[in-house]
C-alpha cells in the first residue's frame, strides 16, 4: 500500500494546531482548567467542566470558531468563568456559510453514522460523497440502512450495503427484527458521532432511540443559555445514556461535500489506496491518462467500474 499524501486542507488543520498550542498565554498556565465546549450562542458558550458542572462563559476576542464539541482551557476571571484558549482538534466538519465560506460545525467528532433508507432513494455517488469528507476530516465512518422494515430481502439496497462491507465499512440494518439498539450501541463505543443523511431517511427517529430524552435536553439547554429561545437550529453535545456522545443539530444532519480539494478524493477510495502513487504520471487525474494504475486495476477487475465513476462524479462537482 502506498503512502498517502496529506491533503492541503490537513496540511493547514496540522498547522493550525501548533498554532493552537501557542495561543493560551503562560501567566495563565497554572489557573487553566479543561472543559468541552456543550454549545456555543453568540460570544459565549455553555461550557461543561471534568466535575460535570456546567456553566455559561464569554470568549476571549483571541479565541476564534469556538463549537460544540471542541475542548478548551478555561479560567475564573475575578467573578467570571471565561474561555481563553481552545485545545487542539482531533476533527472539525466544516459547511458553507452564507457567503459560501467554509464554517465549522462540530468539533472533536469520532464517528460519522450515514443514514440511508428506502425512500428517499440512496444513490451510491452520495453516500462516496459522505465518506470522502468524513476521510478527509478524519472522521470514521459507518452506513446505517433505516426502515428496512419496510423491505424485503431481494431488495438493491442491501447489496449495496453488501458492497460497502466487502470495503470494510461497517454496516447496521435498522427497523427490522435485529436488536438495532444493541448494534448502534456496540457501534457508537462511548465514542462522539454525528448523523447524516438525506432529508427523510428518519435521522430524527434515530436520535430518539439513542437519546430517548432530546427534547428535554433541548430545553434545558434552551434554559441555561438562550433564556427560552429554541435551541434547534444551535448544534449542541449530548451524552448518550449508553455511553459516548451525540453532537445534533438539523445543520449537521445535513451536512454534505464542499470545499474539498480535489487531491484528497481519490486517497478516501479505500480500493484505490493499494494503486495510488503506481500511475505513469505524479499528477494522473485517473482519467484517460497512459499508464495509469487506477485505470488497469478497473480494466482487471480489481476496482469495480461504478467506483471510478462515482469518483469521477465527485472531481466533476468540484470543478463546476
Amino acid at each position: 500500500m502506498s503512502k498517502r499524501r496529506l491533503s492541503k486542507q490537513q496540511q493547514r488543520r496540522i498547522a493550525e494546531r501548533h498554532r493552537e498550542a501557542r495561543s493560551a498565554s503562560l501567566d495563565d498556565a497554572e489557573t487553566m482548567q479543561p472543559g468541552v465546549v456543550i454549545a456555543r450562542y453568540g460570544k459565549q458558550v455553555l461550557l461543561e467542566d471534568e466535575s460535570g458542572t456546567r456553566r455559561t462563559c464569554p470568549i476571549r476576542p483571541n479565541v476564534e470558531d469556538l463549537v460544540a464539541g471542541d475542548r478548551v482551557a478555561w479560567l475564573q476571571e475575578q467573578d467570571t468563568p471565561v474561555v481563553v484558549a481552545r485545545q487542539p482538534r482531533r476533527s472539525a466538519l466544516s459547511r458553507p456559510d452564507a457567503r459560501g465560506r467554509p464554517r465549522t460545525v462540530a468539533a472533536n467528532v469520532d464517528l460519522m453514522l450515514i443514514v440511508i433508507a428506502p425512500e428517499p432513494e440512496p444513490h451510491a455517488n452520495l453516500i462516496d460523497r459522505y465518506l470522502v469528507a468524513a476521510e478527509d476530516a478524519g472522521i470514521d465512518t459507518a452506513l446505517v440502512l433505516n426502515k428496512a422494515d419496510l423491505i424485503d430481502d431481494n431488495n438493491p439496497l442491501l447489496a449495496l450495503m453488501d458492497r460497502y462491507r466487502a470495503l470494510d465499512y461497517p454496516c447496521v440494518v435498522t427497523g427490522r427484527q435485529e436488536p438495532d439498539a444493541q448494534q448502534l450501541e456496540a457501534l457508537i463505543d462511548g465514542r462522539t458521532l454525528v448523523l447524516v443523511g438525506q432529508s427523510g431517511v428518519g435521522k430524527s427517529s434515530l436520535v430518539q432511540r439513542l437519546l430517548p430524552d432530546i427534547d428535554i435536553r433541548v430545553g434545558e439547554l434552551s434554559a441555561a443559555i438562550a433564556k427560552g429561545r429554541h435551541t434547534t437550529t444551535t448544534a449542541a453535545l449530548y451524552h448518550l445514556p449508553s455511553g459516548g456522545h451525540l453532537i445534533d443539530s438539523p445543520g449537521i444532519r445535513e451536512f454534505h461535500l464542499h470545499h474539498l480539494p480535489a487531491d484528497a478524493v481519490a486517497p478516501a477510495f479505500p480500493d484505490f489506496r493499494p494503486f495510488l502513487g503506481h500511475c505513469r504520471f505524479r499528477d494522473c487525474q485517473h482519467s484517460k491518462e497512459t499508464g495509469c494504475a487506477i485505470l488497469e486495476a478497473v480494466e482487471a477487475g480489481r476496482i469495480a467500474p461504478e467506483r471510478l465513476d462515482s469518483y469521477r462524479a465527485i472531481i466533476s462537482s468540484l470543478e463546476a
